[in-house]
């Protein structure tokens, strides 16, 4: 087989998607697979090291195209970003930050959403900031505009151009009372890169407390942020008036490691993720144990794979402690083979279960409720932007020709072809590159057969 796991696509642009596979599957996955930090911190960790005035050291960097874009996004901004002697080591020094040519910034809309997190940092900095029109994968209307209304009551000025954003603080930016109408990740995030350095204290509510946001707060405050967690979802900030670099391992990234562990409950396989923990995964593991698959938690990983015949289940997406929607997609290759009808309610985003349409072509028995389901109790409430799948098993799948719709997907995609029998063709599979790290070279250690058609 040919392995090729290039970033860059065909017309130059990082974080390309030009690469097909052809693959024949119906063979179980079995192996080991290591996973690094968490794709999730990574590139908010980056962002975090144009705060200090001194150099960072982040540990554990996964080398995917979004992790490409940050650095290149740094280092048009003057932070001068190395590779450590240690794989997956970056050394970013923002002594030098500067503003950037509007085209340079330009060059890099559509690759990712992470620019907007820059806004904070780039205000302190150098009282302005330029982000450009947003990418990533189109699972939903993603709206930015909790980012926008938490950094206009820290003081920011926003000025919306064809282009991007234009954004500056003449009277510097001062702590402010933020309340979320939805726990969202990204705002989270947004509110602390901006709080740290602004004057006074902020009050951050109804805040994501995802394991990546909490691992930001562990680099802010190295860095020598005042942040404390309160109950009920509550953040304060004391803003400071100057942070260092800080050096950090990264959490290791727990969407990576249960799209493998649905890996081996679909294809009846046995995959040891390596770096795995316990304790991020609390949730999973749940419906793991209730779909009928097993796992071996140890010191350096987890193992997963069948305890026997896979039985149907109820899930609901939600922000954490409940159950990521980024899980949903893998974990629904896999009930394809459970024996009974599942049901999975996804809560987050409106529109992420356009991957199905392909696991139906391939023989699955999916029906998709674009306006969600009341069944029995829920743990999580009926939402306006509600979805539901239901799928039906055990069915057997054979090969397709399918393309790629957006990086979970396209990991399922990948997986279902993976289960199927027969020769499938899966097109656009250079956007998974944006999360997951070697990922031909994973497949290819668990026994993978597939060509990379270029």
């Amino acid at each position: 087989m040919t392995l090729l796991n290039g970033l860059a696509s065909t017309d130059g642009r990082i974080g390309g998607s030009g690469e097909t596979l052809t693959i024949r599957g119906g063979h179980p996955l079995r192996g080991r697979v290591d996973v690094k930090g968490a794709k999730n911190l990574v590139t908010k960790a980056m962002v975090a090291a144009l705060l200090g005035d001194t150099p960072s050291v982040l540990h554990d960097v996964p080398d995917i195209s979004d992790v490409a874009v940050v650095r290149s996004l740094l280092e048009v901004h003057g932070v001068r970003v190395t590779d450590g002697d240690e794989e997956g080591t970056f050394h970013l020094d923002p002594s030098d930050v500067a503003s950037a040519h509007m085209e340079e910034i330009d060059a890099h809309a559509g690759a990712s959403r992470i620019p907007i997190l820059f806004c904070g940092p780039l205000l302190h900095q150098l009282g302005q900031a330029f982000i450009p029109d947003l990418g990533g994968c189109r699972i939903g209307d993603r709206p930015i505009d909790f980012h926008l209304d938490a950094l206009r009551k820290f003081g920011a000025v926003v000025e919306k151009l064809p282009s991007g954003i234009r954004l500056s603080a003449p009277a510097g930016l001062h702590g402010a009372s933020i309340h979320l109408p939805y726990p969202s990740v990204g705002a989270t995030e947004q509110v602390l890169l901006t709080a740290v350095r602004a004057e006074g204290v902020t009050e951050l509510r109804n805040a994501a407390i995802e394991p990546e946001i909490m691992d930001l707060i562990a680099v802010l405050q190295k860095m020598g942020a005042l942040i404390s967690y309160e109950p009920n979802r509550t953040i304060l900030i004391e803003g400071v008036d100057r942070l260092s670099g800080y050096e950090h391992r990264a959490i290791f990234d727990r969407n990576e490691a249960a799209s493998w562990a649905s890996a081996a409950l679909a294809t009846d396989g046995e995959i040891f993720v390596g770096g795995a923990r316990q304790p991020e995964m609390l949730t999973f593991l749940n419906v793991v144990r209730k779909v009928g698959g097993d796992f071996d938690i140890r010191e350096d990983g987890i193992l997963f794979r069948r305890g026997g015949e896979l039985r149907p289940v109820t899930v609901e997406t939600d922000v954490h402690p409940g159950f990521m929607t980024d899980w949903q997609q893998p974990l629904i290759v896999a009930l394809t083979q459970a024996h009974g009808e599942s049901v999975v309610h996804e809560t987050v985003y409106e529109n992420r279960f356009g991957f199905t349409d392909a696991l139906v072509k391939m023989g699955a028995r999916i029906v998709v409720h674009p306006h969600g389901l009341q069944r029995g109790p829920r743990r999580v409430p009926r939402r306006n932007l509600e979805q539901a799948a239901v799928i039906t098993g055990p069915t057997a799948l054979t090969g397709a020709d399918i393309t790629v719709p957006d990086l979970r997907g396209g990991y399922s995609h990948v997986i279902a072809a993976l289960t199927a029998t027969g020769e499938s063709t899966v097109h656009n599979v250079g956007i998974i590159s944006r999360g997951y790290e070697k990922f031909f070279s994973k497949l290819a250690a668990l026994g993978a057969d597939f060509d990379v058609l270029g």
